[in-house]
C-alpha cells in the first residue's frame, strides 16, 4: 500500500497560510507591546523606565532560548515521559514536533519584537533624560544607550544560545510544564 505524498501545492498553500497568519500574529502583538511600554514609559521616572528596558531585553533573550532549545532537543525522553503521564509533556512533544513554527515565533516574532521596542525604550530614555537634564550630551548619551542596549541583547542571546544547547531538555520540560497548565487554565489546546 502506498502512503500518499501531500502534493506540493497543498504544502505551499500551508506555508502561505502561515505567513500571513504570523504576519498577522506579529503585528498584533507588536501593537500590543508597544502600547503597552509606551504608557509605561510615559508614566514612569527613569529608574522604572530603565527596568522595562531590561525586562524587555531580558525577554527577548528568554524567548530566542527557548527558540533555539526546541529547535535543538531530542524527542524520544518526553516519549518516556509521557507514557508515564508526567504533566507536560505531550505539550512538550508537540512543541518539538511544530519546531519550526515554535522557533519561528519565539525567535522571529517575540524576539524581534522586543529588539526594536527596546530601542525605542532607550530612545525615550534619551528623550527624558535629556528633558530632565538639559546639561546632558545628546549624542554621547544616545550612543551610550544604543550601545548598552545591543550589547546587552547580543551577550545575553550568546549566554542563552549556549545554555539552550546544553540544557534543551530541561528548557522544554519547562516550557511544556507550563503550557500544560496554561492549557488546564483556560481550557483551550495551545499546541495541536
Amino acid at each position: 500500500m502506498k502512503i500518499k505524498k501531500p502534493t506540493m501545492r497543498k504544502d505551499k498553500l500551508n506555508r502561505i497560510k502561515w505567513v500571513l497568519l504570523i504576519t498577522l500574529w506579529t503585528f498584533c502583538l507588536s501593537v500590543f507591546m508597544s502600547f503597552f511600554s509606551d504608557i509605561i514609559l510615559r508614566n514612569t521616572n527613569l529608574f522604572v523606565s530603565f527596568v522595562l528596558l531590561l525586562f524587555i531585553i531580558i525577554t527577548g533573550i528568554v524567548f530566542d532560548l527557548i527558540g533555539i532549545a526546541v529547535a535543538a532537543v531530542d524527542e524520544k525522553p518526553f516519549h518516556s515521559m509521557a507514557s508515564g503521564k508526567v504533566h507536560g509533556s505531550i505539550q512538550s512533544i508537540k512543541m518539538i514536533k511544530n519546531a519550526s513554527k515554535v522557533a519561528n515565533i519565539c525567535n522571529d516574532v517575540i524576539g524581534d519584537i522586543c529588539g526594536i521596542i527596546s530601542g525605542a525604550s532607550a530612545t525615550f530614555i534619551v528623550v527624558r533624560t535629556v528633558q530632565l537634564y538639559p546639561d546632558t550630551n545628546l549624542g554621547l548619551f544616545t550612543v551610550l544607550m544604543s550601545s548598552l542596549v545591543a550589547a546587552l541583547t547580543v551577550g545575553g542571546k550568546a549566554i542563552g544560545k549556549d545554555i539552550a544547547l546544553n540544557h534543551s531538555k530541561i528548557i522544554i520540560t519547562i516550557c511544556g510544564r507550563i503550557l500544560y497548565s496554561i492549557e488546564n487554565t483556560i481550557r483551550i489546546k495551545i499546541l495541536k
